[in-house]
């Protein structure tokens, strides 16, 4: 062999090449192939000698192409083996390369197949000798033209048939990587292209996951010649299958006890952000890639994934993609909320559709996925957290007003996504070490930089980090310290927020409490009034919170809290010496306060009785403060009235009056301090141990005696006192405009306020005794007489001042008084009590201070007084007083009081139902999940079956019986018993309570099955009391099925009471629903109206949603997704929703509806309802132009139905509404002139009109307009349906002509005339004569 090998190495590099051909055709074909491996095996000379045997083998000669084919048929396997060097293997391959283009075609082509078949049966493991493929085929397709079967092919046609078989044959997994390397060197046309990625795609899941990185780059590398969004769409969708099976996995795998997971969940993750890696890379390169890559997510959301929002957010990164990329996830959040609040809010869009792919879940799953090292993700969240927050934050009301309370859940789709922003970044805090310090650093600099704006999502977001991580957040302290620096200068509510979160932080950080001190003692001198406020509510915090061991509360658990270092920390720092002098020291500094405005004080005041609650201990110092503060404004001379001094507590400044102490608050303080402090002596144990105590409860009792003796004396002498001495009598003057009457109206409340106060105090300690209560009863009237003046005074003037002052009587006591008013029972106390309920006002005055108090506790979240900011506490009144108010509505018909009082009877009755309703709305918005505790607290008639607790719907569905049964008695009585106050009130506490029924519930059956017989059957003429019931029918009823049935029920109604606009016509009298009559039609249309574009909601959402996958299915498989037989059932539903819309509008339209909002509405609605089947007939359109199939014969019933029904009825529906205006008048002066007014009223209500009716007309048109499109693509003749319309700014009524052309005496102006809008013109012109 080796003499042979040298043989032709000499001959080669000799002259001759003659002599070299020879040789070689002296070789056998077998004995080359031997020379040939044995001089690659050993890797010696073997490049020189297949370039001698090329160059003695001329590819012109028959023999020397075939010697060529031979060595190019034996090298390539040879190559694979694997039995050679790499540096050999690579030499001869590229040694052939150079001679490639040598070879003839059919050689080209021979060499190919061989090529193919190897791929075929895996025998390209390696993938060395593919580097020579690409050369082949290219090549080959340079020939002119191969013979292929029987007949000949072009070299281009031959190359696709290889590589259309080589793609349909089956690839050995292995080689994958290199086939998809070795086609990027291939030259390909975009069908041979798709092929291709097909296969590469198809071939993913075969592959093991640690394979897919490499090939995705490949893939990546190999997209730049084209079909990026098919790689793209493909990548995404295989981890989007992964890791749907990886879940499904989880979920399964904990029932089956699988030991062995098929899809490791950290190596799918680790590969995941790998592959986001390679994508972002490759969009760095490749900007068309980055357009077609956004371009994907734009069409469509729904293809959104944990993956495909990792890799979004990591492509934000590059600048030139942020803003899109943040854009797009902003719309799509946003979208997906609306879609499911779309969806939640209507049984027809449910039964429809199947659940709906929540956006949020996708981020948070993000989030979690994120652990497995994806740090090119997590800078993504955070700005997606903020971007998020910042977009969707709550913003300023109007007049800069912010809506208070960050109790409320998340409602509305702006709400969730604001929600969404706190959540990423909360979890994100929490598992992502690194982004915390900026996490944090964020929140605290927009806590500090918007002080325009509310804050209360960052504060809620910031409690929540601390809450979670306390101890990571002490790390990053200084923070939080550079923040309390800004304390002074930021608004008092976020003051509060912020120091209520940091506070767990304080009782573990010595350093962060002394830094707030210093901070809150220079604010206590700030200059702005803010900033002193924010001093009193940091110290007043700190004061709850820093218990004095020894507090009653806390001196039981003072042993046995060492055990954690904390602990040994806070102890061995905070001994109770220690804080009890810290806690004195900040009192000390609180007490500069009590010089300080009103407002100051006032905080002061408010908060003091909760300091005490926690921290007892404080109680005599506290005390102390507030009895001297009180001996301020308190005579002490027991004969001189009235018992308070009321000059001090204002002052002047110019010539403006302020109030300078909030005097009845301090009293009120005081009281509840006072009370609570002898509650607590008597509960705890008398004989407490030795002299010190004694000592300290000595001078307790003392000045504890001598506050009771001061608020007794007070008690006496305010009822001996008449307004005079308060200078406040009937001819006082009251108006806000004069410095005196500010001054009488700052009196005026501040002696209410007292008045309440001792009300309160005289009741608490009265014990039941007869006396006191007729005391009480003294008080009361002198309140209650100054509060009537205080009402005619300000009802007198223009507008009127001030509501009335809120009462400051506490929640707790307004309970313990309704409940003992109508329902205490116990013998002994009767006589006592008797006096209360004999006075009307008094039940009704406590009834609607507790009517006050939860509207106050609905708007902001808490109430005024003791307790009202401890939410369990106010939970509790609120049960109790449900109770009360619910016993007393139920339980005392208004047959048993007297024919006299009726009237205020049903007042009270009414100012129950209020309560009530307040109350159901306030615990729905503060406390949602505690409804259910709420309503078994309430114990009603014996004689009822208790409804069972376990079962919450069916304990709801006793209280909605109770209150149906109430409307039934109401409705039943006739017109003189019908109350439609009430009446409306009991409409509205059923639709709160009918709200936490379940829509799949036989109960919530029930409730609409009742609602509607009530509709059909009530027949009172009240519209608002009709409004509130089929606003209650229609909440129901969507929640059940479409309500299109019921509007076009509804539509006839109308129709029937209002009569025709064409007066001739007689309308036939149909009567579905009762509660529709001729007073209360308007209102029912309008509600009619605004559930119609309700409809046209839910229409339009489908029609676009169908646009959007028609789009996505073109671009996509471009393969027609329906056949012929069966129509889509979106649009199915979409075309019978709107047929029967049509209908209930072609009612509508005949109607002689009033002018003003309804005409108008209608006109809106009718212009909406054209649109949208103009939507209908492009999405038809883009059908017929893609898909070439028959329009269904639904949608051909619907343009006829609109052509014939609806759109002359609207010509002459606009006719009616622009004469209707002017067809008032009449013969006499008195008419004329007010057929004037009406004239000047109806123009000016036309030229708002007008918009209306061009929008209207303008819509019809270009329905038609697109109608017409259709017809043309779909070869039917849409257009027969339609006539066209006379109706424009140029009308001539000829039957008016021609009355008018008889009239000979008219002169040519009246000829003009006719070319006016009104119908009724002439004829009245002829009257005139």
């Amino acid at each position: 062999m080796r003499a042979e090998m040298d043989k032709i190495v000499t001959l080669s590099d000799g002259e001759s090449t003659a002599e070299l051909q020879k040789y070689l055709s002296s070789l056998k074909n077998d004995q080359l192939i031997a020379v040939i491996t044995n001089g690659a095996l050993k890797g010696k000379k073997v490049g020189t000698m297949i370039k001698g045997i090329f160059k003695g083998s001329p590819p012109c000669s028959t023999e020397g192409s075939n010697r060529r084919l031979l060595v190019y048929q034996h090298c390539i396997p040879l190559c694979e083996s694997g039995d050679l060097q790499t540096e050999v293997a690579a030499d001869i391959i590229g040694l052939l390369m150079l001679e490639t283009h040598t070879l003839s075609g059919p050689s080209l082509a021979q060499l190919a197949s061989l090529f193919v078949e190897a791929i075929k049966v895996g025998k390209m493991g390696s993938g060395k000798s593919l580097e020579l493929f690409p050369t082949v085929l290219t090549a080959l397709s340079a020939c002119e033209a191969l013979s292929y079967g029987k007949g000949e092919l072009s070299g281009e046609e031959y190359k696709k048939q290889l590589i259309n078989s080589l793609c349909s044959s089956r690839w050995d997994p292995q080689c994958v990587i290199h086939l998809t390397t070795m086609f990027r060197d291939v030259p390909l046309s975009p069908e041979e292209l798709r092929f291709v990625v097909e296969k590469v795609l198809r071939m993913f899941t075969k592959l093991d996951l640690q394979e897919i990185p490499p090939l995705v780059y490949q893939l990546l590398l190999l997209s730049a010649k084209g079909c990026k969004k098919q790689v793209l769409d493909g990548i995404i969708s295989y981890f989007k299958e992964q890791d749907v099976c990886q879940e499904e996995e989880q979920k399964h795998g904990e029932s089956l006890d699988l030991e062995v997971q098929s899809i490791p969940q950290d190596q799918l993750r680790h590969v995941e952000g790998t592959a986001i890696l390679h994508i972002v890379f490759a969009i760095r390169l490749d900007h068309e890639l980055g357009r077609e890559f956004l371009k994907s997510f734009k069409i469509s959301y729904g293809d959104l994934c944990p993956f495909s929002v990792a890799l979004l957010l990591s492509v934000a990164r590059i600048q030139r993609y942020e803003e899109q990329v943040f854009d797009l996830l902003k719309v799509a959040i946003i979208k997906s909320f609306k879609d499911e609040q779309l969806q939640q809010g209507s049984k027809f869009l449910q039964d429809l559709l199947p659940g709906h792919c929540s956006v949020a879940q996708m981020i948070l799953d993000t989030v979690r996925n994120s652990v497995f090292g994806w740090d090119h993700v997590t800078q993504g969240l955070v700005q997606l957290g903020f971007f998020l927050m910042d977009t969707f934050g709550p913003k300023n009301g109007p007049f800069g007003k912010t809506t208070e309370g960050s109790a409320t859940i998340a409602r509305t789709p702006t709400q969730q996504a604001c929600k969404l922003g706190g959540q990423v970044l909360l979890q994100g805090f929490k598992v992502h070490e690194p982004i915390r310090g900026e996490i944090l650093e964020q929140v605290l600099n927009r806590l500090v930089t918007k002080t325009a704006s509310p804050v209360n999502h960052y504060l809620d977001l910031f409690s929540d980090i601390v809450v979670s991580a306390p101890m990571i957040l002490l790390e990053s302290s200084s923070k939080v310290t550079e923040t309390f620096d800004h304390l002074s200068y930021l608004p008092l509510a976020t003051v509060q927020g912020l120091l209520k979160a940091v506070q767990p932080l304080l009782k573990v950080s010595m350093s962060l409490k002394d830094a707030l001190i210093l901070v809150l003692r220079k604010a206590m001198f700030s200059s702005q009034l803010d900033g002193r406020k924010s001093a009193v509510t940091g110290f007043l915090l700190l004061l709850k919170n820093f218990k004095v061991l020894g507090s009653l509360a806390s001196s039981q658990c003072s042993q046995a809290v060492s055990s954690s270092q904390i602990q040994v920390d806070v102890h061995s720092r905070y001994n109770s010496a220690a804080n009890e002098a810290f806690c004195l020291e900040i009192l000390s500094s609180l007490r500069r306060c009590l010089g300080q405005q009103a407002d100051v004080r006032l905080m002061l005041y408010e908060g003091f009785y909760d300091v005490l609650r926690r921290n007892s201990q404080l109680a005599s110092s506290i005390m102390q403060t507030l009895s001297s503060q009180m001996k301020r404004y308190y005579e002490p001379e027991q004969d001189l009235l009235p018992p308070v001094k009321l000059e001090p507590c204002i002052t002047a400044l110019g010539d403006q009056v302020y109030l300078q102490e909030p005097l009845a608050h301090l009293v009120s303080c005081t009281v509840h301090c006072l009370l609570w402090l002898q509650n607590m002596r008597r509960s705890s144990n008398p004989n407490m141990g030795d002299s010190d105590d004694d000592e300290e409860e000595e001078e307790e009792e003392g000045y504890q005696s001598e506050l009771q003796t001061i608020l007794e004396s007070m008690t006496r002498r305010m009822i001996k006192s008449e307004l005079e001495d308060f200078e406040l009598d009937k001819s006082a003057e009251f108006s806000m405009g004069s410095s005196v009457g500010v001054k009488n109206n700052i009196y005026a409340v501040l002696v209410m306020g007292v008045y309440e106060v001792l009300m309160e105090y005289n009741f608490i300690t009265a014990n039941y005794s007869k006396s006191c209560f007729e005391d009480l009863m003294e008080l009361f009237n002198r309140y209650h007489k100054l509060s009537e003046i205080l009402k005619e005074k300000s009802g007198k003037g223009r507008v009127p001042s001030n509501k009335t002052p809120r009462s400051l009587l506490s929640l707790g006591f307004i309970s313990t008084l309704l409940s003992v008013l109508f329902r205490d029972s116990t013998q002994s106390r009767q006589e006592a009590l008797s006096v209360l309920r004999s006075s009307g006002e008094f039940v009704r005055y406590a009834v609607n201070v507790a009517v006050q108090k939860i509207q106050q506790l609905e708007e902001t979240g808490h109430t005024d007084g003791p307790d009202g900011h401890n939410t369990d506490r106010t939970f509790r009144f609120l049960c109790d007083m449900t109770s009360v108010l619910m016993w007393r509505y139920t339980n005392i018909p208004s047959v048993v009081e007297d024919a006299g009082k009726k009237e205020k009877r049903s007042s009270l009755s009414h100012l129950c139902l209020e309560g009530l309703l307040r109350i159901f709305t306030a615990c729905q918005q503060r406390y949602p999940d505690k409804m259910a505790q709420l309503l078994s607290t309430m114990d009603i008639l014996d004689d009822d079956a208790e409804p069972d607790d376990g079962d919450v719907t069916e304990m709801n569905f006793f209280y909605i019986r109770q209150f149906q049964r109430a409307l039934f008695t109401q409705l039943s009585g006739g017109d003189e018993e019908f109350n439609s106050k009430e009446a409306q009130l009991l409409v509205s506490i059923l639709s709160v309570l009918s709200r936490q029924l379940k829509p799949s519930s036989q109960q919530f059956d029930q409730m609409i099955t009742w609602t509607v017989k009530i509709c059909k059957e009530t027949s009172f003429e009240d519209s608002a009391f009709s409004k509130g019931l089929l606003t209650l029918l229609f909440n129901l009823h969507v929640l059940y099925k479409s309500p299109v049935s019921l509007l076009l029920e509804l539509c006839q109604d109308i129709h029937s009471q209002l009569g025709d606009i064409d007066q001739d016509v007689d309308v036939e009298k149909q009567s579905h629903f009762a509660t529709v009559n001729t007073k209360t039609s308007t209102t029912a249309a309008l509600l009619v109206l605004s559930q119609v574009d309700r409809v046209l909601d839910e229409v339009d959402w489908l029609i676009a949603r169908k646009k959007s996958q028609t789009v996505a299915d073109k671009s996509g498989s471009g393969e027609a997704t329906q056949t012929a037989g069966q129509q889509d059932p979106i649009e199915k539903a979409v075309t019978l929703q709107l047929g029967t819309l049509l209908t209930a509008l072609n009612e509508l339209v005949q109607t002689a509806l009033l002018p003003g909002t309804c005409t108008i509405t209608l006109l809106r609605e009718l212009t909406r309802t054209y649109s949208i089947l103009t939507t209908l007939v492009k999405y038809y359109i883009q059908v017929c132009s893609s898909q070439h199939g028959a329009l269904p014969a639904r949608f051909e019933k619907l343009v006829k139905l609109s052509g014939s029904h609806l759109t002359p009825q609207c010509y002459s529906f606009i006719t009616y509404a622009q004469s209707g205006e002017f067809s008032v008048g009449g013969a006499d002066d008195k008419k004329k002139k007010k057929r004037n007014e009406v004239n000047t009223a109806a123009s000016t209500k036309l030229l708002r009109e007008t918009k209306a009716i061009p929008n209207l007309i303008f819509s019809i048109e270009q329905y038609e307009k697109y109608l017409i499109t259709l017809s043309k693509k779909s070869k039917v003749n849409l257009m027969q349906y339609m006539k066209l319309s006379t109706s424009r700014d140029f009308r001539i009524n000829t039957a008016t002509l021609d009355a008018a052309l008889q009239e000979h005496d008219e002169t040519q102006e009246a000829t003009d005339s006719q070319k006016a809008e009104e119908t009724q013109e002439p004829k009245q012109k002829k009257r005139k004569q």
